[in-house]
């Protein structure tokens, strides 16, 4: 059903190679082992097939060579090591949630759908379990039911027997053999060779190059063993090409390749029809919405950061803001009278001037750090599973808009709570609206900017390192709190939101004295509400971009 020719695998482009000139053949309907000492390029070869990791060479699926991998994911799936699912969703929403993302299913069809697939795996007692809560052995059986919800003829295993202890094994062996005999093609790379006796072909890998491929009896023969268990120690006996050369020459001898041939039994199959990606969209968002309320230590890291930043910048201008009461300039009484209270009121202004624009940078300044916090290690830390549900047909655009959907409205709401909080408690002047909109754009920009930065990276540490860099150079390099070049101030100021977040939120108070206490001390140009919105909108928009971007790309971690 599914076979290799002169398959070279590289771990990137123009690396050397890992897997060299591999030729394999894998019939339908059987159960095969991929085995090899650690490290050989078994799991590579899998990959190589997949179009995980760059190859040359050619793929065929009955019989016929491909015209795209994009053919072979609709028949083909990949069942990884280790299970990759929300440890917050249960079982059954998380193998529900996949039948949603790959075939357009109703209500009742996915009920049943979901309990077969269940059944089949031996999980159906454990569907209302979450996923983070399944022992070693259930993850497994839980990454095949996954891989199962798109109904694939032929499912590649990678180690999905590894490290378990023997009854889970022969439960993961048991569903292997139960899917072929409904039908399915399985290729399971294996570490004991105890259990070679369970397949009905085996294919030898060793040092990047297939050197076998039989059933065990003339696998035994052909490398002179009686045990499998001694296989390794025999082929470290002599280099690679004694070991292809023999497997040349007993292919062509005994016809080996001819009797590899793949069936085509399952070239008439019908894949199930997509969902729309408006219907992806839907499942993504709901997914994660669930995924936001389950997961109690980040949604009460939000809600800390949500309520609580806004408290801080009420806390820091309690005690100042009365000074504003006394910016008022009586006129009357003699000269010295009138210098001694204008000197006053210079005095008052500058100090009222720094506290304003101190609280309103303090304000953006906080909503960038959770715009941070909101959009860093929102792609990144999930990379794994976005690829794998990519592969299994999610549009990438689909995700894409999930995720900004997500983190803008978040963004958004932030900033709207903060300005509604601060400007009540601090008595702060200006056209509501204005205010409103400017730190909303200012917290949704941000957060999309460090999701684009999360699309980019594949590790989620990194992206946080990165997105709080960011966030720390925002403040020096705004102008606002150190007195930079001309020169310098414009060609970083574009990029800059917290000072078009300061900018258009002081701006919007022009017919206030808080406006005019900071304008005696920075005579600059400082944006309009609608200018500062328009840049941060700018910003969202280059955010965007890169999550699209990022998405497209192929990065597994």
């Amino acid at each position: 059903m599914l076979s290799c020719r002169n398959l070279t695998v590289r771990p990137k482009p123009k690396a050397p190679a890992l897997v060299h000139g591999a030729t394999a053949d894998f019939p339908g309907g059987g159960l095969h082992a991929l085995i090899g000492p650690s490290g050989c390029g078994k799991t590579t070869l899998l990959k190589g097939i997949l179009d995980i990791l760059p190859s040359e060479g050619e793929i065929l699926l009955h019989g016929r060579p491909l015209a795209s991998r994009d053919a072979l994911l609709r028949e083909v799936a990949f069942a990884p090591q280790f299970s990759i699912a929300h440890g917050k969703l249960t079982v059954a929403e998380a193998v529900g949630c996949s039948l949603r993302l790959y075939q357009k299913i109703n209500d009742t069809a996915l009920a049943a759908r979901s309990g077969e697939l269940l059944q089949l795996v031996g999980l159906a007692e454990r569907a209302d379990t979450l996923v983070e809560k399944l022992s070693g052995g259930q993850l497994r059986r839980l990454g095949l039911a996954l891989e199962l919800t798109t109904d694939p003829a032929c499912l590649l295993c990678d180690e999905v027997t590894s490290g378990l202890d023997p009854r889970s094994e022969d439960q993961i062996l048991a569903v292997l053999r139960a899917l072929v005999e409904r039908g399915k093609t399985v290729v399971c790379v294996i570490h004991n060779l105890a259990k070679l006796d369970q397949f009905d072909t085996i294919t030898v890998v060793f040092e990047g190059a297939v050197v076998w491929q039989g059933p065990l009896a003339a696998m035994l023969d052909h490398f002179g063993i009686a045990d499998a268990l001694e296989l390794y120690d025999r082929l470290s006996e002599q280099e690679l090409p004694h070991w292809r050369e023999r497997w040349a020459a007993v292919a062509v001898e005994e016809g080996t390749a001819a009797m590899m041939e793949p069936v085509a039994s399952g070239a008439g199959r019908v894949a199930p029809e997509r969902p729309t990606g408006l219907s992806q969209l839907c499942t993504l968002l709901a997914r994660r919405w669930r995924l936001l309320v389950r997961d109690r230590g980040y949604l009460l890291l939000t809600l800390a950061i949500t309520f609580g930043f806004p408290c801080l910048v009420v806390i820091f201008a309690l005690g100042g803001l009365p000074q504003l009461k006394g910016l008022a300039l009586e006129t009357t009484g003699g000269f010295l009278e009138t210098l001694q209270a204008r000197a006053e009121y210079r005095q008052s202004a500058a100090e009222t001037a720094t506290l304003v624009s101190g609280l309103i940078i303090f304000q953006v300044i906080l909503l960038c750090l959770m715009g941070s916090n909101n959009g860093a290690r929102e792609i990144a830390a999930e990379r794994g599973l976005y690829e794998k549900e990519r592969m299994s047909g999610l549009r990438p655009a689909a995700y894409a808009w999930s995720k900004l959907i997500y983190t803008a409205l978040l963004g958004a709401a932030q900033g709207a709570w903060m300005a509604v909080f601060v400007k009540l408690l601090c008595e702060f002047p200006g056209g509501w609206g204005a205010q409103l909109a400017v730190l909303a754009a200012t917290g949704a920009s941000m957060s999309v900017v460090c999701l684009g930065l999360s699309a980019m990276l594949s590790s989620p540490d990194k992206a946080s390192l990165l997105s709080i860099y960011l966030v720390g150079f925002q403040l020096p390099l705004s102008g606002v709190v150190l007195a930079l070049p001309a020169a310098l101030v414009w060609a970083v100021r574009p990029f800059i939101a917290t000072y078009w977040g300061w900018a258009g939120y002081l701006t919007a108070m022009t017919e206030s004295r808080f406006y005019d206490a900071v304008a005696t001390l920075d005579k600059g140009w400082l944006a309009t509400p609608a200018a500062a919105v328009a840049v941060l909108g700018a910003h969202l928009l280059t955010g965007a971009v890169l999550v699209f971007w990022g998405c497209q790309k192929k990065c597994w971690p």
